[in-house]
This record gives C-alpha cells, sequence and structure tokens, in this order.
C-alpha cells in the first residue's frame, strides 16, 4: 500500500472529542498536509493561533454549501455529530442524517478521492450474549435510540456512496466509547447532565457502586482512535474497521476505578430509573440508550490490526481513568464543544428547554 506523501484534508467537525485528537496527530506526524476543519462554531482567534497551518471553516452541514471547501479535497473526514438534543429527534436527525447525506454528495460532486467517517459500535444490531462482532455483523441499530437509528441510516449512505462513486475509497470506522482526560467536561454535559458535579467521582467517596448486572464495556483513547484515523487517510484501504482497546471492562474494573464496592443491580431497574430522570429532564441520556448499551457486541479489531497497522497504546481501563480524573479536574479542551461550560440556573434552563446540549460528538 502506498502512503500519500501531501494531501488537502477537510476534517467535518474537527473541533469536537476525536477531530481535535486527530488535528493533533496528523500535525504532529504528517506535518505536509493541507489541513482544514469545517464546525459549525469555530474557536476564536487566540485558540486558532495554536493550531498553525490549518484553516477554519465556519459551516454547519445541514443547511449551508459545502463543495467550495471540498472542491480541491484529497480526502474528507466526517465526524460532525449532534447527540443533543436528545428529547427532539427531529433535531439531531436533520443534522446527523440529513446532513451526512448532503455531505455525501458534496463528496461525489466534488470527486474526493477518500471519504472517512466516524460510525459507531452502536450500529451493529444487537446481540444477546456480548459476542464478539466482525466487521461483517449486521449494522441495523443496537437500539431504537436516536442514536443508534441514526449511525444505522449512515451506513446505508455510505454503502450508497461506495456504489455510486468507485473512484472514491469509503472508509467507515466503528469505535466503542471514545475517552480523554480533555473532553471530560463536554461528556458530563451530554451523558449525566450540567448539575452533576465532577466531585462526585472521586475515588473512595462513593462506597458502593451500584452497576447492571450483566454490564460489559469496551473503551478506547481518543488518541489511539486518531492514530486509526489518520493511518486510512495514508492507506489504500476501504470498508468498515472495528476500534477499540484489548480489554473488556466489568462493573468489578469500573468499581475499583472509584475505590468502590461493586454491586450488581437488575438492569430493568436502571432503565426505570433512567428512563424517569430522562423524562424529567434531569438526565440527558435517553433510556433507549442504555437499552444500546446492553446489547451491544464485543469488538474484535483483527482488521484494523492488519491493514493499519493500528494498536491501541492505551487500555481501555486506562481511557476510562483519564476520564475520570478529568471529571475530578474540570478538564476541558480549547475549542467550543470541548470547553467547559458554566453550570447553574442559566445551563439549567437550557438543558431543561432543550435548545442548551448541541454540541458535536463525534463517536
Amino acid at each position: 500500500m502506498r502512503a500519500l506523501i501531501r494531501m488537502r484534508i477537510v476534517i467535518v467537525g474537527g473541533t469536537g472529542n476525536i477531530g481535535t485528537a486527530l488535528l493533533g496527530r496528523l500535525r504532529q506526524d504528517e506535518p505536509g498536509h493541507d489541513l482544514h476543519v469545517v464546525a459549525r462554531r469555530v474557536p476564536g482567534a487566540n485558540v486558532q493561533s495554536r493550531f498553525p497551518g490549518v484553516t477554519w471553516h465556519r459551516a454547519d452541514i445541514g443547511c449551508d454549501a459545502i463543495d467550495p471547501v471540498l472542491s480541491d479535497a484529497d480526502a474528507v473526514v466526517h465526524l460532525a455529530w449532534l447527540f443533543q438534543p436528545s428529547h427532539r429527534s427531529d433535531v439531531t436527525w436533520a443534522n446527523n442524517v440529513v446532513g451526512t447525506a448532503r455531505l455525501i454528495e458534496a463528496v461525489r460532486r466534488c470527486g474526493v478521492r477518500a471519504f472517512v467517517m466516524s460510525s459507531s459500535v452502536a450500529a451493529y444490531s444487537p446481540v444477546e450474549d456480548h459476542r464478539a462482532a466482525t466487521e461483517s455483523w449486521s449494522t441495523h441499530g443496537a437500539s431504537t435510540a436516536a442514536y443508534s437509528r441514526e449511525k444505522a441510516y449512515n451506513e446505508r449512505l455510505a454503502d450508497g456512496l461506495a456504489l455510486g462513486a468507485p473512484d472514491t475509497r469509503v472508509v467507515r470506522m466503528r469505535p466503542v466509547f471514545v475517552f480523554q482526560r480533555e473532553a471530560a467536561s463536554q461528556q458530563r454535559r451530554l451523558f449525566a447532565g450540567p448539575l452533576v458535579p465532577g466531585s462526585l467521582v472521586r475515588p473512595g467517596l462513593v462506597p458502593v457502586l451500584p452497576v447492571p448486572k450483566g454490564l460489559r464495556l469496551q473503551a478506547v483513547h481518543a488518541d489511539d482512535v486518531a492514530a486509526a484515523f489518520a493511518s486510512a487517510l495514508s492507506r489504500e484501504v476501504e470498508g468498515a474497521y472495528n476500534l477499540a482497546a484489548n480489554d473488556v471492562l466489568t462493573g468489578h474494573d469500573l468499581a475499583e476505578l472509584l475505590d468502590a464496592r461493586h454491586v450488581p443491580v437488575p438492569p430493568r431497574l436502571v432503565r426505570s430509573v433512567l428512563a424517569g430522570g430522562w423524562h424529567a429532564h434531569v438526565v440527558p441520556a435517553p433510556p433507549r440508550l442504555f437499552d444500546a448499551l446492553m446489547s451491544l457486541p464485543m469488538l474484535d479489531t483483527s482488521r484494523a490490526q492488519r491493514d493499519l497497522g493500528w494498536n491501541p497504546a492505551v487500555s481501555g481501563r486506562d481511557a476510562v481513568a483519564s476520564f475520570l480524573t478529568g471529571l475530578r479536574s474540570g478538564s476541558a479542551g480549547e475549542t467550543p464543544p470541548l470547553a467547559a461550560a458554566a453550570g447553574g440556573r442559566g445551563r439549567w434552563r437550557e438543558f431543561v428547554s432543550g435548545v442548551g446540549q448541541r454540541d458535536d460528538v463525534p463517536r
């Protein structure tokens, strides 16, 4: 496989969790590339100055013309995603699916040679026993959650591009839960809610940790995901790739990270509590996402290791630990989606009304 020496790379949604890690990876390891970032909210000049050589474009893929940015692109990386507002599936669908369809059509029109899309483990069909899945496992969504449904639909859009544009390499990455310290504040807002203090995850503070019985979890560090994306850009590969660290976490592992006693609880009870909190606008993550969590396959990453030369440097346990460390310290990134958000009543009013929580969240 031939490495491409210099490319014009457009990263759509490059200000989020994976996007900032990918920017760092490309600038450090392959500084010759011409890098462009497209985002609804671009950082201010003071932050842009810390990313020399990167050109920033403010655009919303759901409604804005994107062809001028893609016209001379060699590769497009698609990371843009709205997880919230979870009570407004029409809003997330307009960005995550309609926006992806519009971007893919622009890629086709502009004759872009490579399209690398962030999909998700949640695109996979459910399993009952957490069996290991290769990339051939069906992708009809792990549950009826909007997130799973939208990821599965985008897989079909990628299929269409692969069939209709044979000169375009189409690569879809399917990572598990992606963590890094700098994304802790954003992920707290999106999944736990604006009033949950990070100090709650201090080791020893919580004596017991209730965990759904049978939970098994894979995680991966954002830097390792970025390495896989960078490899996919420089190698003549196509198709789907599973991304996960080599270890599988259980409830015992999560409890140990918090120095707490592991207490298995019935999944139905956990779902009932989450459902009540979500319907009351207290918990941002919908209960159907919990359904997906409990039915996800464990990912076989042999193909990524073979084709991409990918070997994650950080264990899943350490990736989660870095996230928890970020929660305790209030860590945040410099770009708008990763920035620390002010708490208090104003932020809570945004959350309850559904007008806030609109961060780009690539998975």
